[in-house]
């Protein structure tokens, strides 16, 4: 049995956390590797010369697309991209016949994508997949960007125990507060304390839909019950289960726009 040198990179640690406890299990696959930017990634895939990288194809600075730019044809390995893409763009990996799985990784959609990489390799379709690679990446990538753009907002937070993932929609979410480098999901009268920081977490975030009225705390706007005027802009915000968060002045735009109704 050959064993897959396989390399993990995406800039979300629960997105690798979840990889890395789908593909565990099974033997044929080691895990030589983990990267959370690009650039990283770059540097590991001419240094360790993986069999298969799982790309995350959203990173900051450096995408997906831009690993790939800087590896030569022939040592290109096997990728599978990890996307939040909608299925206008997805039309662009299948038309090249790629690999990918969506976020959040459906453990069955993953299974299968795991036996098409088996049997891509012992057939030695490398070579052939590589030059698909090159294809895609030299056609106009930018309408790919722009829908990337427009897909990727946040629809579940994947939430690990022990060995286990489960989710939350993002639309239970009454608030969230950063907590030291990490984010405390409220949801109902439940909490989960998840490894991201509140700005990074932010930026997943569909900006129409929750909004950040402190340096420590973003909103579900469709949870604001009413605002009652502070101090000089400022605002106490009561949500609809009663709790009270105050806004602060350099937040005062955010507050704007639930006053408006935006």
């Amino acid at each position: 049995m050959t064993v897959i040198r396989t390399l993990i990179v995406d800039d979300e640690p629960l997105a690798r956390d979840g990889i890395r406890l789908l593909i565990s299990p099974d033997s044929q696959f080691e895990i030589i590797g983990e990267c959370s930017n690009g650039k990283e990634a770059i540097a590991a895939i001419k240094k360790l010369r993986p069999d298969l990288v799982f790309l995350d194809v959203q990173m900051p600075e450096v995408d997906g697309f831009g690993v790939l730019k800087s590896i030569r044809e022939e040592d290109l390995p096997l990728v599978v991209f990890v996307t939040a893409f909608d299925k206008f763009a997805i039309d662009a990996f299948e038309a090249h016949a790629l690999d990918y799985v969506l976020k959040p990784v459906n453990p069955v959609r993953f299974a299968t994508t795991i036996t098409r990489i088996k049997k891509r390799l012992s057939e030695k379709e490398v070579a052939q997949i590589s030059h698909r690679l090159v294809e895609l990446l030299n056609t106009d990538l930018s309408s790919v960007a722009a829908l990337s753009m427009r897909s990727s907002f946040l629809n579940r937070i994947s939430l690990k125990t022990g060995d286990k993932l489960h989710f939350v929609d993002v639309v239970e979410i009454d608030w969230i507060e950063a907590e030291d480098y990490y984010a405390k999901l409220h949801v109902g009268k439940q909490t989960h304390l998840i490894r991201e920081t509140l700005a990074h977490l932010e930026k997943q975030l569909d900006p129409t839909k929750f909004v950040r009225i402190h340096r420590s705390t973003i909103v579900n706007i469709a949870r604001v019950k009413e605002l009652k005027a502070h101090f000089r802009g400022e605002y106490f915000v009561i949500l609809e289960n009663g709790t009270k968060l105050k806004s602060s002045r350099t937040y005062h735009e955010a507050v704007a726009r639930i006053l408006s109704g935006r």
